[in-house]
């Protein structure tokens, strides 16, 4: 039990697409989101009660909605996979649509636990990638990415298909012990100075 809601971790877990997910909770496909009109967009995310989305990038305002119709939704252990390509500059392009990448997140009780995607390891759309993000951050997206040429170079060299994948173990502990506070997990919390 987590916050009053009854999680089953028993195998298999539920496996849902980003988009299909999104359009549960909107009823908007995701060609309205990729490249439908930005003002649409932000008119959604204003209905949604979504702070300043007018002040937010096409990726921002995707990655928001999703955390307001979808994310509240996902209570039991789902995997959420096919993530939009502009919200994932170092995943791999998907296999079947270039719109997407080969990503995934594991979301149980309303939260990621884990996160997970095939590294891109072409140094030319590498490098694309980090130019998008330096429109993104002047546009506002102070979480995007700058450019890193030395990764770039490493990339040149050559990179295997390499996967990589993070699993938030604090928050896999607040809710194997059934706690709300990330606090009352975390080994050393960060204390206030004294005096």
């Amino acid at each position: 039990t987590f916050e009053g809601m009854e999680i089953d971790l028993k195998p298999p877990f539920r496996v849902a697409k980003y988009f299909d997910l999104l359009k549960e909770g909107t009823g908007k496909d995701k060609e309205f989101f990729l490249r439908g009109d930005i003002e649409e967009l932000v008119k959604l995310a204003k209905e949604l009660e979504v702070k300043n989305p007018e002040k937010l990038t096409r990726a921002k305002l995707i990655d928001k909605i999703f955390e307001k119709v979808a994310e509240p939704q996902l209570v039991q252990p789902t995997f959420v996979i096919d993530f939009p390509k502009i919200l994932s500059p170092l995943a791999k392009t998907h296999r079947e649509d270039p719109d997407l990448v080969e990503r995934f997140e594991l979301i149980i009780g309303k939260m990621e636990v884990a996160n997970a995607y095939t590294e891109l390891n072409d140094p030319r759309e590498q490098e694309e990638r980090f130019l998008q993000q330096l429109k993104e951050k002047q546009a506002g997206d102070e979480e995007a990415m700058e450019m890193d040429k030395d990764f770039i170079r490493a990339l040149e060299y050559g990179l295997p298909p390499t996967g990589g994948e993070g699993i938030g173990i604090d928050r896999l502990a607040m809710l194997l012990a059934g706690v709300n506070s990330i606090r009352e997990v975390i080994l050393f919390p960060a204390m206030r100075p004294e005096g």
